[in-house]
């Protein structure tokens, strides 16, 4: 199968840079992997999408920002390219994770995703020269955040072919080789690839239906002594308290399991983890996850119970978060 368009330059960088047996391994795999995520086949409106891609105005970018709030590039344009570009940004709606800004155009997303890193950029270890893996990241907010803190490679996977174009649209200006987004889920990596300093999973954990073979799976993605870091819904209770939402949960269909943090971590040893810490529990606010003009549909506010915000529309405990990080053992 044919490499799609917008990702042969990924494999490029790869080919180019990866020197260990596992990667160059996955190099074998991954081109066929990637055009059969990426087929329109499969996707409807990724013609669309991909008609809004190539629209974007050229613009050269004279700064960039990636260790800001919001995720910024600019430089000089005019009335008329201005006008395109912002055509185009939106013809990739819906935006739900960011904030971006581009050549003055600010994309108001659905997450503040900055809210997030601001709570765990001072508690991880630092990211310095480390090869990153974000899994389920969305359009990218957090790679480069993570990039921005130092990291030498971070590589996202999202298997939503929408969000990997989005990503791609801010890469046209930022161009920054050594950040990607790829259309892949975490079951579609090498089995223990072992390649990662950091892998992060924030906000995946409860749409998965196996929970601990997740975090085995994340484990597997990690060098000895690599840390993980860890983002998910949590409700209170002891080690022994998991929440089996009957039907949905705050109108999602595909959340399966919230543990308490005790829990959680008591999953995480199981997996094979080791330096366990709980950093942060917040219950998410209307601040963080709202509608906005960039991301239309319901958001936070319609999936809480109007009369008590603390629980949802279906009267469960309101979406709460756990930040925790933890450690493979060195070899």
């Amino acid at each position: 199968m044919d490499i799609p368009q917008e990702l042969k330059t990924d494999i490029k960088a790869f080919s180019d840079r990866w020197e260990e047996a596992t990667l160059r391994d996955w190099l074998t795999t991954l081109p066929n992997q990637l055009a059969a995520n990426m087929a329109e086949s499969r996707f409807g409106d990724l013609p669309r999408w991909r008609s809004s891609l190539a629209s974007l105005p050229k613009l050269k970018a004279q700064s960039t920002e990636l260790n800001a709030s919001s995720i910024a590039v600019n430089g000089a344009i005019s009335a008329e390219q201005r006008t395109a570009l912002e055509i185009a940004l939106r013809g990739l709606h819906p935006w739900r994770k960011g904030p971006f800004s581009l050549f003055g155009i600010d994309i108001d997303t659905e997450w503040r995703s900055d809210f997030k890193w601001d709570r765990l950029k001072n508690v991880i270890d630092p990211l310095d020269g480390r090869r990153v893996l974000d899994v389920g990241c969305g359009s990218g907010y957090h790679c480069w955040r993570m990039k921005g803190a130092g990291a030498s490679e971070v590589i996202g996977i999202d298997p939503t072919p929408l969000f990997v174009l989005q990503f791609k649209a801010l890469q046209t200006y930022i161009q920054s080789p050594e950040v990607h987004v790829l259309p892949l889920t975490l079951e579609q990596l090498p089995g223990k690839l072992r390649a990662f300093d950091t892998t992060f999973s924030m906000g995946v954990l409860y749409h998965r239906r196996a929970p601990i073979d997740h975090l085995t799976d994340l484990r597997d993605t990690l060098k000895p002594g690599g840390q993980l870091v860890l983002e998910t819904l949590v409700v209170a209770g002891d080690v022994n308290t998991v929440f089996v939402p009957p039907g949905r949960y705050a109108r999602m269909g595909n959340v399966w399991f919230l543990p308490s943090p005790e829990a959680l971590i008591s999953w995480m040893g199981k997996a094979g983890f080791v330096d366990i810490e709980l950093l942060d529990v917040s219950q998410t606010t209307i601040d963080e996850q709202r509608s906005t003009d960039w991301m239309t549909f319901f958001s936070l506010a319609n999936f809480l119970d109007p009369n008590d915000p603390a629980k949802t529309v279906e009267g469960h405990p309101a979406p709460t978060r756990a930040l925790i990080t933890a450690r493979v053992a060195d070899a």
